[in-house]
C-alpha cells in the first residue's frame, strides 16, 4: 500500500510521504489564496480545493483544509468563517447542513504512548513519525453550532443539532440536540420545537 492509501484506510502512516506533502501544499496554498482572494475569484479557487461538493455549497473564508480532496460537501450546505479541516480520513458532509463558525474538524490520530508517538530518524538523518486517521461523517440536515470540535470516528446523526463550544469525541445519534465537553445528547427534538409555537417570533 502507498503512504496516501494507508492514511486513508486508517492505517498508520508517514505523513512526510512525497505525494502527501504535495498534495498539503496545493490545498495549504489554496486555502490561503482564497482567504485572500476578491469574492468573485473565490468560488473559482474553491472548486479547486474541494472538488467533490454539491450544488449551491456556501462557504464564507477564512478557511482551512489539510487536503481538501477528502472531503465531501452535499448539496445545500452552508460553512460559516475559519472552518479548519484535517482530513487526513474521509470527511462526509451531507445535504443540508449548517455549520457555525470557529467550527475544527479533526480526523488525525496519534499513539498514546510517547515513544510511538515521537519523531523519527531516518538513516539520512531526516526525521519522520506515524499517526493515523478516523473518518468523520455529518449527516443530512444537521446544524453544528460555533466552536465546536469533532474528533476523529465520529458520526453525528441525521438532523441532529450540536450545541456552540461542544466538543464531540463519540458517535451523536439522529434527531437530538447534544451539548457539552464532552458532547453527551441532551434530549430529542420534537414537534414541540417548531417555531410555530413560540409566538415571540412573529
Amino acid at each position: 500500500m502507498t503512504e496516501k492509501e494507508k492514511m486513508l484506510a486508517g492505517k498508520l502512516y508517514d505523513p512526510t510521504d512525497p505525494e502527501l506533502l504535495s498534495l498539503r501544499e496545493k490545498a495549504h496554498r489554496l486555502s490561503q489564496e482564497i482567504n485572500c482572494a476578491p469574492e468573485d475569484r473565490q468560488k473559482d479557487l474553491i472548486a479547486q480545493l474541494l472538488p467533490n461538493r454539491g450544488k449551491d455549497v456556501d462557504i464564507l473564508p477564512p478557511l482551512f483544509f489539510d487536503y481538501g480532496v477528502f472531503t465531501e460537501i452535499g448539496e445545500r450546505t452552508f460553512i460559516n468563517a475559519n472552518f479548519s479541516v484535517l482530513d487526513c480520513c474521509p470527511f462526509r458532509i451531507g445535504k443540508n447542513v449548517m455549520i457555525g463558525t470557529n467550527v475544527t474538524i479533526l480526523t488525525p490520530m496519534h499513539p498514546l504512548l510517547p515513544q510511538e508517538r515521537n519523531l523519527r530518524v531516518r538513516e539520512d538523518g531526516s526525521f519522520y513519525d506515524l499517526e493515523y486517521a478516523k473518518p468523520i461523517t455529518i449527516e443530512d440536515d444537521c446544524w453544528i453550532a460555533g466552536g465546536v470540535t469533532i474528533c476523529g470516528g465520529v458520526t453525528i446523526g441525521r438532523g441532529s443539532v450540536i450545541g456552540a463550544g461542544s466538543v464531540v469525541t463519540r458517535d451523536i445519534p439522529a434527531g437530538v440536540v447534544a451539548f457539552g465537553n464532552p458532547c453527551r445528547v441532551i434530549r430529542p427534538i420534537t414537534e414541540a420545537d417548531s417555531v410555530k409555537y413560540k409566538p415571540e417570533l412573529f
